[in-house]
């Protein structure tokens, strides 16, 4: 028997070297925080020119171009591309998404909010956020789940029915007004309610009333079930008199079930509170390594990245930077027994002369991405390789 793989791979060295190693179709999960263009040069200089002057955009364009080609090539069907960027480029980086992965497969621009005192430093607004672009390798087949378990409130579910089990209930009608007799018609038909007892059925029963959609105002709507599913569920429905704005009248709704397993639609914005910050992310690399990156992002970020992706995840970071991803990912094969397994590369540029990771004896910035890892292999297992491809 084979021994399990380990959880975290690294590599050190230039990515656009590395990348073109990685079998094709071999990652599930790709997660990026590439150099923001700040004015000041960013460590990968390709030259990719063809003679035309080159703004700092279109250098940093030509940089990613190639990177996100070769990851692209990496990639199952199935997998997804998440992206951290800032402002400074976001515009560019989603036009050479769309070019290099087709505007068809992006799946969001979300925002997210690192910094909740926002920059003080510089004028105009206190920016406290940065995006997420997220690409499907291809939209019809990617198995990326938007939603999370951590979102899911009990107190959402405030009802119990008699065997103990928490639900809410939910209108059986489509509150869509898109949905209505002229657009659903095999939807818009009567059922059978008694409000006493709280029984439906397709078919009327002794006690019971007809119950057709409608709207709040009284206009027809229709329901979101159809009558086989009505009388398979049956017990997963119920009959009640509501107050409408004509007068009480018998509505039909959903016993939605808070169970194991629950998870809930992950919105395009995500506060600092639910995936911790960049003070968050500092004090974690610290307690581990020492003051040695000045802008990680938190494991809480990269833990709902995976969370959205299946638990045995081969996940690729390219620019790996303090390791946060190989990080999360122990934390989360810990948290809910998963074998997903983190690739990072690193670039073995020089840290900066008189900086705190130079003054603690990293030479360069491969040296903190690996040794943040071999300290998460120390302290929470699931092993280390370090690779040359």
């Amino acid at each position: 028997m084979s021994p399990p793989r380990p959880w975290n791979v690294f590599a050190a060295g230039d990515n656009l070297d590395l990348l073109p190693r990685i079998p094709a179709g071999s990652v599930d999960l790709v997660y990026i925080d590439p150099p923001y263009n700040t004015g000041n040069d960013f460590a990968y200089r390709d030259d990719f020119r063809d003679g035309a002057r080159h703004t700092r955009h279109t250098a940093w364009v030509a940089m990613m171009r190639p990177r996100l080609v070769a990851a692209r090539a990496a990639m199952k069907d199935t997998a997804a591309l998440f992206v951290s960027i800032d402002d400074n480029e976001v515009a560019h980086l989603r036009l050479l998404l769309d070019e290099v992965f087709g505007e068809e497969n992006l799946i969001a621009q979300i925002v997210v909010n690192l910094n909740p005192k926002g920059r003080q430093l510089g004028r105009g607004f206190a920016t406290s956020h940065e995006y997420l672009l997220v690409y499907a390798r291809d939209v019809r087949c990617c198995v990326l789940d938007a939603t999370s378990a951590a979102g899911v409130d009990p107190a959402d579910f405030p009802l119990t029915d008699v065997s103990g089990r928490r639900y809410r209930r939910l209108p059986l009608r489509n509150t869509n007004k898109k949905f209505n007799p002229a657009t659903a018609r095999t939807l818009h038909y009567a059922l059978w309610g008694d409000p006493d007892s709280g029984r439906v059925a397709t078919r009327e029963f002794p006690g019971a009333v007809r119950v057709e959609p409608v709207f709040g105002d009284g206009t027809p709507a229709v329901w979101r079930w159809s009558p086989p599913l009505v009388d398979a569920r049956s017990d997963d429905l119920v009959c009640r008199v509501v107050r409408g704005r004509t007068g009480p009248r018998v509505d039909v709704f959903q016993k939605d079930w808070l169970h194991e397993g629950r998870r809930k639609k992950l919105t395009t914005i995500w506060l600092a509170e639910e995936v911790g910050s960049t003070d968050t992310a500092v004090a974690e690399l610290k307690e581990i390594l020492g003051p040695v990156f000045e802008s990680p992002k938190p494991t809480g970020l990269l833990r709902r990245i995976l969370e959205t992706m299946p638990p045995d995840a081969v996940v690729l970071d390219f620019f790996a930077g303090s390791g946060t991803t190989g990080h999360a990912t122990a934390l989360a094969n810990l948290a809910d027994g998963g074998t997903r397994q983190c690739w990072s590369i690193n670039s073995t540029e020089p840290t900066r002369p008189g900086s705190n990771a130079a003054e603690a004896g990293y030479a360069t910035v491969a040296d903190i991405t690996l040794a943040r890892l071999r300290a998460v292999a120390d302290r929470l297992g699931g092993g280390l390789e370090v690779r040359v491809w």
